[in-house]
């Protein structure tokens, strides 16, 4: 299991979206994690910031956006160069896949929260 950070792209203080439950899970299990996106909030005491992080160590970054509002972060994810990207069911993109993996970064199309909850995160 890598105990790396997490980036959560599209996170929401929403408890019944998906980001909501991957950072409240990614906590549980322990793993660093931070939340991002466009509205500032907090999701079980992790603040959402609305600044993307310059300078940390992020091994995963898990998506909860749509590929339509993906592109304007391609440039930021090249110079993050984590381990590996996962696209949750709905923000499959071809494109950043293909980014991704010619930046050999593994791009994986999974559920964080099925990965979490089979110990295969």
């Amino acid at each position: 299991m890598i105990e790396g950070t997490t980036l959560v792209i599209g996170a929401s203080e929403n408890k019944t979206r998906y980001s909501y439950l991957a950072v409240a899970r990614l906590k549980a299990h322990h793993f660093p994690v931070i939340a991002f996106a466009k509205k500032a909030g907090i999701i079980e005491g992790t603040p959402i910031v609305t600044t993307l992080p310059q300078g940390e160590h992020i091994d995963t970054v898990t998506l909860y956006i749509g590929p339509q509002h993906q592109p304007e972060y391609y440039d930021y994810l090249m110079q993050l160069h984590p381990r590996r990207i996962i696209f949750n069911p709905g923000t499959e993109n071809t494109a950043l896949k293909k980014l991704a993996e010619e930046n050999g970064i593994l791009a994986m199309e999974a559920c964080t929260l099925v990965l979490l909850s089979t110990g295969q995160y």
